[in-house]
């Protein structure tokens, strides 16, 4: 199983989420939503290779934080993935919506300025502003959009433009979303949680609940859970060895 973006430290006890998901195999990107978390948070991933850490300045928060931007040019040469970033037009943070966008072109600039990194990247109400960034930096990266809601254009637009996509269980639970899930380029497609933050039934998300997120993306695509973890699998390997971020012959994440 794949989770190509969840919290893991955000959760009530981390330790016990991140030893659970080793014991199932899975491989896990567990996002950040400040620089300073980095350090930390990449610290449950030591002694595994199937763990590694986005390092990220998450929008909703950028004008509280845009002061760490010095820590994410500091930590960026260590860091082979970069997220949570990106853009919120949510109507609460539209005030704070020029510190997003300046929070993000810097960014961006310093993953192409850094060599490209993979992305984990938010675009809530602000898919067509998102894609406008990325066309206007189109080295920074391979941008892979979680949990991506916009419009069919901004979604042609996204896969005209190579992005990547990552959905989970929360988002395959809407008509849109499986809508949408199903207009995307399935060897471009990951499995996510978003855990703790998305929920289903009331409560959230663990990790390995990816599995509803495969099964539900088996109906979408006609085919067999196993089919689909293949092509995860594969999809994996292909966007991380493009990076120079995964090993494939070994399978692990490094």
């Amino acid at each position: 199983m794949i989770d190509f973006h969840c919290h893991l430290d955000l959760y009530p006890n981390p330790l016990a989420v991140r030893d659970e998901c080793v014991r199932r195999g899975m491989y896990v990107l567990s996002v950040t939503t400040t620089p300073s978390a980095w350090k930390g948070t990449s610290a449950l991933g030591t002694n595994t290779q199937r763990i590694r850490t986005g390092l990220g300045l998450h929008p909703q928060i950028a004008h509280e934080r845009k002061s760490e931007l010095v820590l994410f040019d500091d930590f960026l040469q260590g860091a082979r993935f970069v997220g949570e970033i990106g853009l919120d037009g949510g109507p609460e943070y539209r005030q704070y919506w020029n510190d997003q966008v300046m929070v993000f072109d810097h960014v961006l600039t310093a993953c192409r300025e850094a060599g490209g990194r993979v992305m984990s990247i938010h675009s809530r109400r602000a898919s067509k502003a998102v894609i406008d960034r990325l066309e206007g930096c189109p080295d920074a990266g391979t941008p892979v959009l979680h949990w991506f809601s916009g419009s069919l254009r901004d979604l042609d637009r996204a896969v005209d433009l190579g992005c990547w996509f990552s959905v989970g269980p929360a988002m395959l639970l809407t008509e849109k979303g499986r809508d949408l899930t199903a207009r995307m380029p399935r060897e471009r497609m990951l499995t996510e949680s978003d855990g703790p933050f998305a929920q289903a039934n009331g409560r959230s998300l663990w990790p390995w609940e990816v599995s509803e997120a495969v099964n539900q993306l088996a109906e979408i695509w006609g085919t067999s859970p196993e089919d689909v973890e293949k092509t995860l699998w594969k999809n994996l390997e292909n966007l991380v060895a493009d990076e120079k971020g995964v090993n494939p012959e070994a399978g692990e994440l490094v």
